[in-house]
Formats: structure tokens, C-alpha cells, sequence
């Protein structure tokens, strides 16, 4: 090719670029989100979660949950003798700290029945961490809470058919956290830059299956029909993504390397499984590879409830997803 030639060709490139560039910079500008102008700061932190660990039953008839919490914190950076918590709807009975222990009762005030503002025993250096027990009760069924363009619902803990009348509905009861309505459930601080470990042990009639995030690390079958299953979660996570379930499910259980994969469905559907999430492990080791990063979590389970608010939710190591996944093949 000659200089010339050359010459020409990147001539013609040039105005061309030009000539679209000059066009496109013509064209009317979509408008500005006004929401774009909204500042959102960062919720100011004064304590951290460190530790969350929670002994709950439930009331079906009243659709109560009875709750102990050993919440364990430390302050940020400054010195405080001071605590606030996300409480949504509650019945605080109790709340203390831990010493040696014991419970020692601390004042506190529950403020609009949102959140409570709790006086330490002491000031509080961040090289120090507490431990608070909470005796509470949730009512979420008397929360007046609003959703959001995705979430239809905001009461965090929901009691299906609790009384058994729905004809070809089963009983179930399940959580829904994002984004701040987990402390319907439980007093936390109900923010997504919050980091914490998790235990929770879940009395149900012993007819039942429960789910949460983590590991499935005890279960004692009581006298009184019931049974406790404790499950820990032991690398920390945000408070919207703790979750429960609780009903009739049949467990298929898959695996992905030495992990357990497993899905949670209605017993007509279990037969299913495969069908419905069989690609699961197949999935994790796509992301996994193409990440440079294996799949952290202990596990990765996923159920299928009734009357869910939103499509679908991805709660560590336990996804919650709406009954239209539940189906059965084309034939």
C-alpha cells in the first residue's frame, strides 16, 4: 500500500468518526433521575456487630415469635456508653448485659416502637466488646410496615396458613430481610455495612423442617411434641441476609466438590428436583472458575415457599424463591 493510499484511508476514518461522534452528540439527552441529586450517606457507625445468637419459638394461633437474643458488640472507634438498635414492632421485656454470666438490667427507651436506645453499664473502649440479652417478643403481623417497588411487604417474618384453614395451602413460616427488615424479627442494627456471625436454635412442631443460614449443627427432639435445631453461621455476614424457614419440605440433597447443595420443596414437587435445580452445582463451579474464587459459604440451599413479596431472595447460603419456581415438567 502506498503513503498516499494510506494517507487517504485514515482521512476517511478520521471524518467518519467525527461525522458519528457529531451526530450522537446531537441527539437530546435523556433526562436526569432527580434521585440521582439525592445524597445517602452512610449510616454513621458507633458500635459493631459482632456476634448474633438467637433462641426463638413460635406462636402459630397468636403469629408471635418469643425471642432470647445474646447480641455481642464493641464500639467503632470512640468511646460510648450507649447502644441503639433496630427494633420494629416488639415486645421488649428484658433487656441487660452480661456480666460474669449474669444478666444486669440496663435502662432503656423504646422510641416510636422502631428502634430502642439502650445505657451501658459502662464506657466502652473499641478493644472492649459486650455482650446484651434481649428478651423479646415479635409481632409482625401488627407491624404496619411498607414495601418498596420490589418488595411488596416490609413485617420481615411471615406465618403462612398458621391455622391449617386454606384448603391446598400448606403451613409455613418464613423471613424476608432486605433491606432493613430483619429487626421485625430481631433487634440488630439493621444495616447492610454491619457485619455479623450468626447462631440461631428454632423450636417447631417436630412434623417440621427448618432451614437458616449455615450449618444444621444440632437437633433435639423434646417431650412435648417439639424439636430444636440449632444452625451457625460462622463467617459473618449483614443482618437483611439472616433467614428462616419453616414447614413441610422434602430435602434433595446434591454437592458441588465436598459442599453440600441442597434444595427445599413441597413433598408433590420433590420428585422434581432435579428438574427444578439440578444446574445449581454446575453454576457454582461456572462462577467459582470464572471468579478465581471458590463458593465461601459452609453450603448453598435452596427452598421454595408460598405467598412470597418479591421473586426471589439470596440469603447466605440459604436462596428463599417464590412458588412459581415450584413446577413440574413439559411433557
Amino acid at each position: 500500500m502506498t503513503d498516499r493510499k494510506l494517507i487517504t484511508k485514515l482521512m476517511l476514518s478520521c471524518v467518519l468518526t467525527t461525522a458519528m461522534a457529531t451526530a450522537y452528540g446531537q441527539q437530546t439527552p435523556p433526562p436526569e433521575n432527580p434521585a440521582l441529586k439525592i445524597y445517602r450517606a452512610v449510616p454513621t457507625k458507633i458500635n459493631d456487630l459482632i456476634h448474633t445468637k438467637l433462641d426463638v419459638r413460635f406462636d402459630y394461633k397468636k403469629r408471635y415469635l418469643y425471642g432470647k437474643e445474646w447480641v455481642t458488640l464493641k464500639p467503632h472507634f470512640y468511646p460510648t456508653d450507649s447502644l441503639r438498635l433496630d427494633a420494629k414492632g416488639m415486645d421488649l421485656k428484658n433487656i441487660s448485659v452480661v456480666k460474669n454470666g449474669k444478666n444486669v438490667p440496663l435502662k432503656f427507651t423504646y422510641q416510636d416502637s422502631l428502634s430502642v436506645a439502650i445505657k451501658l453499664d459502662k464506657v466502652y473502649r473499641n478493644n472492649e466488646s459486650y455482650t446484651i440479652y434481649i428478651d423479646y417478643t415479635a409481632k409482625p403481623n401488627e407491624l404496619k410496615a411498607k414495601g418498596s417497588a420490589a418488595i411488596n411487604d416490609a413485617k420481615g417474618l411471615y406465618f403462612i396458613n398458621p391455622d391449617g384453614t386454606e384448603k391446598d395451602k400448606p403451613t409455613q413460616i418464613w423471613t424476608q430481610g432486605e433491606t432493613e427488615s430483619s429487626s421485625a424479627w430481631f433487634p440488630t442494627i439493621d444495616k447492610p455495612s454491619q457485619k455479623t456471625t450468626e447462631e440461631i436454635t428454632m423450636t417447631v412442631p417436630a412434623k417440621y423442617v427448618t432451614l437458616s443460614n449455615g450449618k444444621l449443627t444440632a437437633q433435639k427432639t423434646n417431650a412435648d411434641g417439639t424439636r430444636t435445631d440449632t444452625w451457625k453461621q460462622e463467617l459473618p455476614h449483614s443482618p437483611y441476609l439472616f433467614m428462616m424457614a419453616v414447614g413441610d419440605f422434602k430435602i434433595y440433597k446434591d454437592k458441588w466438590k465436598d459442599k453440600e447443595v441442597s434444595y427445599y420443596l413441597e413433598p408433590k414437587y420433590a420428585p422434581y428436583a432435579k428438574e427444578i435445580f439440578g444446574f445449581t452445582p454446575e453454576a457454582i463451579d461456572f462462577y467459582s472458575k470464572t471468579l478465581g474464587v471458590d463458593f465461601p459459604w459452609v453450603k448453598y440451599s435452596q427452598i421454595v415457599v408460598r405467598d412470597y413479596v418479591s421473586g426471589a431472595m439470596e440469603n447466605t447460603s440459604a436462596t428463599l424463591h417464590g412458588e412459581y419456581v415450584q413446577a413440574t415438567p413439559v411433557s
